[in-house]
């Protein structure tokens, strides 16, 4: 089979031959059909964070596929069940986060990409218990986004505890903000939708964004506190001082929440008007096998849209500049195999 593989931080992917896996004991194999490039793929292949991943390793936690082969003892998944293989790849299931609903909280858990293999490959070896079945009508090509990118923005603005006519910032609009604005409008939320790329805004835009911010042309503080400031502002975008204009943009009671990881990961804010203004900050990884769950219903009731392109596994470098430029809109999706479009699909062949 073909892995794009990790062989030293900094260097380009390289495509290699590799041996199908064989399922051990509690794993499923999975023969995939479509995997998303998330930028935390790219953390991982240049080594920018503090835990870094042991090399050589397979990138690649939005991956979505058939199950071929079952392990011993696997009794909850069926050959020809099509599964996604999410960042959380498996929790201890017995700590007291496990337990009370916040297994992304773990600290025995494993990363699909980071600390195992993942899903930049033909085929991939998965814990049965952590993939979660996709709804059949959900395309694989939309599937893939939706277990981290929606995965992840839901999450986040499950925890900010959304109230309906809040207003919402989402302070980056891309592979996840795109997301992000929808999951705001389903809670009730007013969307602001800040990025530096029109293009970006424009998509906001046509997914129910009330105001656009361009933070390369306006000081979005200024813009935002204009229009009365922001009840809630998630943080998608890797800077820093992002994440401090963001701060800023809060009125009294505002909840900051932190979801992207710079590699410099330090802001600087106010003690001052944090205590004063009673402002939450929050982080938020990830989300949980039952988030997703509700994130693929959501799609399925049609009441989100993916925008996503395409890439074949080979063109994974020129992939990954793409995304660092800027450039990409949404998601960049590899394809292995023709995405499954079904009739109940919400974006299907309309977008692609």
């Amino acid at each position: 089979m073909k892995a794009a593989v990790v062989t030293a931080f900094g260097a380009p992917l390289e495509i290699v031959e590799r041996d199908i896996p064989e399922p051990k004991a509690g794993q499923v194999l999975v023969r995939l059909e479509t995997c998303g490039l998330c930028h935390t793929d790219i953390h991982a292949a240049q080594g920018d964070w503090p835990a870094k991943p042991t090399l050589p390793v397979v990138p690649g936690h939005e991956g979505i596929g058939i199950v071929e082969k079952l392990g011993d003892g696997v009794t909850d998944r069926t050959v020809g069940e099509r599964v996604a293989i999410p960042w959380l790849g498996r929790a201890c299931g017995r700590c007291r986060y496990c337990i009370d609903g916040r297994e992304t909280l773990c600290e025995a858990q494993q990363n699909s990409g980071y600390s195992i293999d993942g899903a930049f490959a033909e085929y991939a070896v998965a814990s049965s218990t952590y993939v979660v079945a996709v709804p059949d009508g959900i395309s694989s090509l939309d599937a893939a986004p939706l277990s981290c990118a929606g995965l992840t923005t839901y999450k986040a603005l499950k925890v900010a505890h959304v109230m309906p006519s809040e207003r919402v910032g989402i302070f980056g609009v891309g592979g996840l903000g795109h997301l992000a604005v929808q999951y705001a409008r389903i809670m009730g939320g007013t969307v602001v939708a800040i990025d530096i790329e029109q293009a970006k805004l424009d998509l906001a835009a046509e997914l129910g964004a009330e105001q656009l911010v361009n933070a390369a042309e306006v000081d979005p503080v200024a813009a935002i506190q204009a229009q009365g400031g922001l009840d809630v502002a998630v943080v998608l975008a890797a800077s820093p001082r992002v994440f401090e204009q963001a701060f800023a943009s809060l009125r009294r009671g505002g909840r900051l929440v932190c979801v992207s990881l710079p590699a410099d990961d330090t802001m600087n804010i106010s003690i001052f008007d944090t205590v004063i203004k009673g402002i939450s900050v929050i982080g938020s990884i990830v989300g949980t096998r039952q988030d997703l769950a509700e994130v693929f219903a959501l799609h399925a009731a049609c009441r989100t849209r993916v925008v996503a392109e395409t890439r074949d596994l080979a063109q994974v470098n020129d992939a990954i500049t793409e995304v660092l430029s800027g450039r990409i809109t949404a998601r960049l999706v590899f394809q292995f195999e023709p995405a499954v479009v079904t009739a109940a699909d919400p974006v299907g062949a309309l977008l692609r």
